[in-house]
């Protein structure tokens, strides 16, 4: 067996290999939907195979785990698209103001919280792509109170980054957990 030259070649499996398989030419939204698609499957790779160990921190005194980067994404889903664009009053799943960290801090190993943060995951990617999905132009607009309006545009390209970002973290908290690289 061949000693990887590069760590790039450590990333092997039809998951790797066709998560960023989709459109380099095309219409805007298609492609931006695409490259976010990607970062989504990145994230549900860097957590496969894994229970109880999801709930695993990186290192003193961060309180990241993978499990816990689960739920804050899925705060992150519906705080953009379901509250700030479509404009539904709803409260945040796992963080509030009288717990401000709740994603990460309530991110435990019991059996119970990683199915019910992976549903809230599920169920927040599954209204936005619908919601992206319905949107008939990518100027679409919603208020929020940090940015004040912004355009289904600026969240696609804002959560692409967020995930980008937060898929750093769960490679490094992966190969922490099991030595894994490459997933």
């Amino acid at each position: 067996m061949k000693i990887p030259d590069r760590r790039i070649e450590l990333f092997t499996g039809a998951e790797s290999e066709h998560r960023f398989g989709g459109p380099a030419t095309g219409d805007e939204k298609t492609m931006l939907v695409a490259m976010l698609d990607a970062q989504r499957a990145t994230l549900k790779l860097k957590c496969s195979g894994l229970g109880a160990e999801l709930a695993v921190r990186s290192v003193p005194p961060s309180s990241l785990s993978l499990l816990g980067l689960v739920r804050h994404l899925a705060d992150v889903e519906r705080r953009w698209f379901r509250s700030v664009l479509a404009g539904h009053d709803v409260e945040l799943r796992f963080s509030s103001v009288e717990a401000p960290e709740g994603d990460f801090d309530g991110a435990g190993p019991e059996p119970e919280i990683v199915a019910e943060s992976w549903a809230a995951w599920e169920t927040e990617v599954a209204f936005a792509e619908a919601f992206v999905a319905e949107a008939t132009h990518l100027d679409v607009e919603g208020h929020d109170g940090w940015r004040g309006a912004v355009s289904l545009r600026w969240v696609l390209i804002h959560m692409i980054e967020e995930y980008a970002r937060h898929n750093g973290h769960a490679d490094l908290i992966r190969e922490r957990i099991d030595g894994a690289v490459g997933v």
